[in-house]
C-alpha cells in the first residue's frame, strides 16, 4: 500500500536544497521527531545534510507516546552522543529546557568573544512532527502556521527567538524511497504523509494489527470491547457495532470507523503509545 505511492513532491526536492544552501550560516541544528515513531520519523536525507553540525534532538509529542518508552528513548540517544530534550510543544512543556541548551551553545560560542553574536538556528524534520508548535513557543507568537496535516509550512523564514537568538524555520522533508514498507505505515498512521493518497481502511486496518499485538487494553477500553477479536479485521468490525458505524443494508461502513480510529490514534483518545521500542533496535 505505502510503497506505491508517488509522494516525494517537487517542494521536498527544494527543501533539501534549501537546508544544503543555509546549513553553512547556523551553528546547531534542532532535529524534531515524534515520539510514538522515534526511528521512522528521523529522515535519513537529514542525517547526510547535517553531517557534523551540532544537533538537539526534541522528542516531541511526549504527550502522545508511552512515558516509559519516551524515557527509553531519550538514554538511547543520548547515548550516540546526541543533546536531547523531551517535549510537549503544543502545551509548552519543555520549552524551558530547551531554552537552557541553548543559552549555554550561545554562551560557549561567544567565550573569549568581544562582540557577542546571537546562536543561529535551523529546525528540521518530516512533516507533522510539529515544528511549527515549537517555532511558535520559542518566538512566544504565532510566527509559524500549524496544523495536524503535514504540508503547512511552504517556504524558508527567519525568526527572532524570545531570547533574540535567530531561528530558521524549513518545510518538512520526506524521503524518496522507504527502505522498510514500516516507515511509510507508521508515518501514515502519524499523519505524515496526506490521508487523501491512501487507502485509510486499509491502512486502519494495519494499525489495529499493530495495537491489537501491543496495546490490546487500550483498544478494549476505548472500544467497549469485551475482548480483542482473533483477527484485526473482526476486531474492526466490533468497532464499527460498537460506534453504530453501519451503512443502509446493515453493511460495515469501514471508511467511517477507519477515520474516527486513526483520528483517535493521533489525538491521544486511545492512548500514551510508542509504535517503536528501543528494544526492537
Amino acid at each position: 500500500m505505502i510503497e506505491n505511492i508517488n509522494w516525494y513532491p517537487g517542494h521536498m526536492k527544494k527543501t533539501r536544497e534549501l537546508i544544503l544552501e543555509n546549513l553553512k550560516m547556523v551553528d546547531t541544528v534542532i532535529e524534531v521527531i515524534d515520539g510514538r515513531i522515534p526511528v521512522s520519523s528521523r529522515n535519513p536525507i537529514i542525517d547526510d545534510l547535517v553531517k557534523s553540525k551540532p544537533r538537539i534532538i526534541v522528542l516531541n509529542k511526549s504527550d502522545l507516546s508511552d512515558q516509559k518508552e519516551n524515557e527509553n528513548w531519550a538514554n538511547f540517544f543520548r547515548k550516540q552522543g546526541n543533546t536531547v530534550v523531551t517535549m510537549n510543544c503544543m502545551q509548552g512543556k519543555g520549552v524551558q529546557g530547551l531554552f537552557s541548551v541553548l543559552t549555554k551553545m550561545q554562551e560557549k560560542k561567544n567565550e573569549g568573544q568581544l562582540l557577542n553574536r546571537p546562536l543561529r538556528l535551523m529546525i528540521v524534520g518530516v512533516p507533522n512532527v510539529g515544528k511549527s508548535s515549537l517555532i511558535n513557543r520559542m518566538t512566544g507568537k504565532k510566527s509559524a502556521k500549524t496544523g495536524d496535516r503535514p504540508g503547512v509550512t511552504k517556504g524558508k523564514q527567519w525568526l527572532t527567538l524570545k531570547n533574540n537568538m535567530q531561528l530558521l524555520d524549513t518545510p518538512g522533508i520526506l524521503w524518496p524511497k522507504f527502505e522498510d514498507p514500516n516507515v511509510g505505515l507508521n508515518l501514515a498512521f502519524c499523519g505524515s504523509i496526506k490521508d487523501e493518497i491512501l487507502d485509510i481502511a486499509s491502512l486502519c486496518l494495519e494499525l489495529i494489527t499493530v495495537l491489537q499485538r501491543d496495546y490490546p487494553q487500550l483498544l478494549i477500553e476505548r472500544y467497549k470491547l469485551e475482548d480483542v477479536c482473533e483477527t484485526p479485521l473482526e476486531t474492526m468490525e466490533a468497532i464499527c457495532l460498537k460506534r453504530g458505524f453501519i451503512l443502509p443494508g446493515k453493511r460495515i461502513d469501514y471508511d467511517r470507523c477507519a477515520k474516527t480510529v486513526l483520528d483517535e490514534f493521533r489525538a491521544g483518545k486511545i492512548g500514551s503509545i510508542t509504535l517503536e521500542k528501543v528494544s526492537n533496535e
